[in-house]
């Protein structure tokens, strides 16, 4: 099986740091010896840092060194593979980290520094943790890392706050957040990509409150931490913006007599269908969690809800579709078949696509097919500043103000978004995109942008 991980690990090496430059299509590359198999994370910021060096047998190899080892080790398409992946999505590129004694196969997604720059904060970039387990391909989740990590440079921009945007993806066994060794690896690895973060699908909130006490302040939205889980304020968030969806459309916010499908009952999923059950809505649900199911059914026994399999919740015909669970669900044969008037939801990625002329495409069709649908990460933004802001002032704000916050932000940015989308004759996709690519791409003589 093709694996960048297998080739560190039969090199005796810890680190793969992958560099690109859009400007001159130009990859640069380091790999490295940078820890002993010895080293005991449990000390990670008690008696050693990120600047500490942890081993007297140190390795760095160059960008030639690196390509020498990928052919020595018959990789060298499966490496063309992923530089055409960063490519095609203009990404900064990859940080991946591998320790060997707890397999753990770590993959920062990089794709834009830009906005954190000079920032005043430890973080340049901002992006959530997930875990993958061990038995997916490895480039499945780096195809995820990237692709998130895409959306987030974006997102963070919609939620106006001066942080990158990244996103890791773990792949691992389940963690035990006890294990002190383990949670310092996954500190010491989080604090060397510059990155702020939240535990997302398959990592237990409760680290947060294990990183903050015990090794990094980088982990942010925990059970006790000062603005709580970061999905409530992304479901309000996605929420407000689809009220402003109706209001564009029809003069009205009201959802009064309307029927909605909502994919995933996840913890953003999950309020989301609870905001729309405030209102006279007949909703549609699917998760593959029963529990979940019928717990949504038992907090509400005079609503009108009906259970819908995970493969029909798609094709239902209602007015409102809102994806909750996971990314990749609408390509060209699934465009085909929806019915909907509005998909505004939470879940990253909607679209089967991993570059943003790819989505451009399919909003087109969706648009084509009468369907008002607006590129998720413009409006499913509020998550991440609700991290941005408990990383940047703590116990010092509290749930008002978030509120207060969202408020402010998401549903004034999508309005705007639409009327910008309709002036200028283009999908609310393509208008968010460009709205943002001016920032992040638009000044290429920046001394910091460069690698």
């Amino acid at each position: 099986m093709s694996s960048l991980f297998n080739i560190l690990k039969a090199e005796g090496l810890t680190t793969l740091k992958i560099r690109y430059d859009f400007r001159t299509d130009v990859f640069r590359f380091i790999a490295a010896k940078e820890w002993d198999a010895s080293t005991d994370f449990s000390k990670y910021n008690k008696t050693f840092n990120i600047g500490s060096n942890l081993t007297d047998e140190a390795v760095y190899l160059n960008t030639s060194q690196v390509l020498t080892m990928f052919e020595k080790h018959g990789q060298k398409e499966y490496l063309e593979k992923i530089k055409d992946l960063i490519r095609q999505g203009k990404h900064f590129g990859i940080d991946m980290l591998y320790n060997d004694k707890f397999n753990i196969r770590f993959i920062c997604g990089i794709h834009s520094p830009k906005r954190g720059v000079n920032n005043k904060s430890h973080a340049t970039m901002a992006g959530a943790t997930r875990r993958k387990d061990l038995s997916i391909p490895e480039i499945d989740a780096i195809i995820d890392a990237l692709n998130l990590s895409r959306a987030m440079a974006f997102k963070n921009i919609a939620a106006d706050i001066s942080f990158g945007g990244c996103k890791t993806t773990i792949q691992m066994d389940s963690p035990d957040i006890t294990n002190m060794e383990l949670m310092g690896f996954m500190a010491y690895a989080c604090d060397t990509t510059r990155c702020f973060t939240g535990p997302d699908m398959a990592f237990p909130k409760e680290m947060v409150k294990v990183m903050n006490n015990n090794f990094t302040m980088q982990y942010c939205g925990g059970p006790g931490s000062a603005l709580g889980d970061t999905a409530i304020p992304t479901a309000y968030g996605v929420y407000l913006a689809l009220k402003q969806a109706l209001k564009f459309q029809t003069g009205s916010e009201s959802l009064d007599g309307m029927s909605a499908a909502v994919q995933g009952l996840g913890a953003v999923g999950y309020a989301m269908a609870k905001y729309l059950a405030q209102e006279k809505t007949k909703l549609y649900i699917a998760d593959i969690n029963q529990d979940a199911l019928d717990r949504f059914i038992k907090e509400h026994p005079n609503h009108d809800v009906t259970i819908v399999s995970t493969d029909e919740i798609v094709k239902v015909d209602a007015d409102i579709f809102c994806p909750s669970a996971m990314g990749g669900i609408l390509g060209e044969e699934e465009i085909k078949t929806l019915k909907f008037k509005y998909i505004i939801g939470g879940a990253n990625n909607q679209l089967r696509a991993t570059n943003q002329e790819e989505e451009i495409r399919l909003a087109k069709l969706i648009a084509d097919k009468g369907i008002l649908f607006q590129v998720d990460w413009w409006h499913n933004c509020a998550g991440v500043l609700a991290a941005a802001m408990e990383y940047t002032y703590g116990f010092t704000k509290n749930n008002a103000d978030l509120v207060k916050a969202v408020e402010e932000v998401v549903p004034v940015q999508t309005w705007k978004n639409l009327n910008r989308a309709k002036e200028q004759n283009v999908t609310p996709t393509e208008s968010a995109y460009m709205s943002c690519n001016e920032l992040i791409y638009g000044d290429v003589t920046s001394k910091f942008w460069t690698i």
